[in-house]
């Protein structure tokens, strides 16, 4: 009697593909994990010099003095759909004066800090 050849992959060659996969897994994911943050601090940024601009605009149009306070509501309708943007990463933004950059709760949300290690 002939016996079937059986083909298929032993359990090394498959332990070996697993180990494999894990080994890259366990590069990629630190590294992605560097690039979202790193990607809500420059979407965050990015929105503070929309805020900004938009405090800018409503001192221009209103005329306020440069040591006028300014609220969020006041320059909302200057923000694209009338809307204060949201940070990316769960912070909250405020403004206080037009002398006063915005903020955002978060540390390391600065507009004003240029790059920082974070972004580089």
């Amino acid at each position: 009697m002939k016996r079937a050849q059986v083909r298929g992959f032993t359990l090394v060659e498959i332990m070996i593909v697993v180990a494999i996969i894990g080994l890259l897994a366990a590069v990629a994911i630190p590294n992605l994990m560097k690039a979202r943050e790193t990607a809500q601090i420059n979407a965050c940024i990015a929105n503070l010099q929309n805020i900004e601009g938009a405090v800018q605009l409503w001192a221009v149009e209103k005329r306020k003095p440069s040591n006028s306070p300014v609220s969020l509501d006041e320059i909302a309708p200057y923000l694209k759909n009338n809307k204060i943007p949201d940070c990316p990463a769960g912070g909250t933004y405020s403004v206080e004066s037009l002398k006063v950059p915005p903020t955002c709760s978060i540390e390391g949300h600065s507009a004003t800090a240029g790059t920082t290690e974070e972004t580089k």
